[in-house]
This record gives structure tokens, C-alpha cells and sequence, in this order.
């Protein structure tokens, strides 16, 4: 069984093969599949953009599909940016923008608690799908640290770990991460249903 991840991101493709590789025979990107398709998030929750996604790639390729949607909720801001967390400062994917408005939006506040929420739906040709969530919590800082990661990683504060995402090894935060923990939790219902 052949499954398409709804990304052309090498890192995801690296991890989706590692945790799912032993329930299918085959896992491709968008560009290996041959696909040129760039889904419209309009959901107004994580799960719902991943699905949408995962169902398009797969009505599309007839085969298994697999899409994630994850950002950052800060508990100050009522869970924002949320599913906005890559256009938080309104251009998409200007990571220093975005980070500067967090900033910006919570200079004058004292709870800095804060999650990355990720959530990943594996679709199938026949319609069903799967879906998993994975949780990543910490607090914002008041300046960037660390060079590690991208989107908000140098401001995501990890107690346990004493040190920000920005400065966590990329080998722990890909075992520790909300996208890694929404895998597993996934990987763990496709067991369940074999």
C-alpha cells in the first residue's frame, strides 16, 4: 500500500516514514507522487485543515494520504494565533514578523504559557480517515534564543529542559515534538486496527 504525505517538507517526510514506514510498502512526497496541489486552509481548527487536505491528496492519487496542521496557542491571547500561527503578522511563513507581533502582543504580560498543537489525518481511497493530535507545552520568552528550528522554536520556552526549542537538538524536539507525538498517537490506532 502506497501512501502520499500532503508536503513536499523533507524533515516530515524523514519522520512519516520512520514511525509509519511498517504500514505501508511505500511513502512518497507530493513531488515524488507527481502531485502539484496546494489545498485552501479554510478550516477553523487544525484537525479540519489536516483533513482537508488529506482527503483532497487522496481523491487525487487514489491512494492512502496523510496531511498535518499544527501551530502555536498562547493561553494570553485565548489560543492564538492558533491556525493562524504561519500568518500571524498577515504574509505567510515570515517567521521574524511573526515572531516580533508574539512579542509585541505580550510585552506587558505575565502568563507566557503557551502550546504547539499538531493535528494529523490519514485519509484512504474509500473515504475513512484517521486522525491523531499531539500536544508540545512550554512558555513564551520576552527575547529569541537559539538558532535550532524555525517559526516560533526561538521563543518556545521548555522547562523540563531548561532551554527554548531554538536551542533543543533537532535529533530530541523530532522525538518530543507535537508532530512527533501526533504520529505516534496515529501510528498507534493504525495498530490497533490491523
Amino acid at each position: 500500500m502506497k501512501l502520499i504525505i500532503a508536503s513536499n517538507n523533507a524533515h516530515k517526510l524523514v519522520e512519516m516514514k520512520a514511525i509509519l514506514g511498517e504500514f505501508f510498502d511505500e511513502i512518497l512526497s507530493l513531488r515524488e507522487a507527481g502531485i502539484e496541489h496546494e489545498t485552501v486552509e479554510d478550516g477553523s481548527t487544525f484537525l479540519e485543515n489536516a483533513e482537508k487536505k488529506a482527503r483532497e491528496i487522496a481523491e487525487i492519487s487514489g491512494c492512502c494520504a496523510i496531511a498535518d496542521d499544527s501551530g502555536i496557542c498562547v493561553d494570553a491571547l485565548g489560543g492564538a494565533p492558533g491556525i493562524f500561527s504561519a500568518r500571524f503578522c498577515g504574509r505567510h511563513g515570515d517567521d521574524e514578523a511573526n515572531n516580533d507581533l508574539l512579542l509585541e502582543k505580550l510585552e506587558h504580560e505575565e502568563n507566557r504559557r503557551a502550546h504547539y498543537t499538531c493535528a494529523v489525518v490519514l485519509a484512504y481511497p474509500s473515504g475513512e480517515t484517521v486522525s491523531a493530535e499531539g500536544y508540545f507545552y512550554g512558555e513564551i520568552t520576552r527575547e529569541r534564543v537559539g538558532k535550532n528550528g524555525f517559526g516560533y522554536d526561538p521563543l518556545f520556552f521548555l522547562p523540563e529542559y531548561g532551554c527554548t526549542v531554538g536551542e533543543l537538538d533537532p535529533e530530541i524536539k523530532n522525538r518530543v515534538s507535537h508532530r512527533a507525538k501526533a504520529i505516534r498517537a496515529l501510528a498507534e490506532k493504525l495498530g490497533k486496527k490491523q
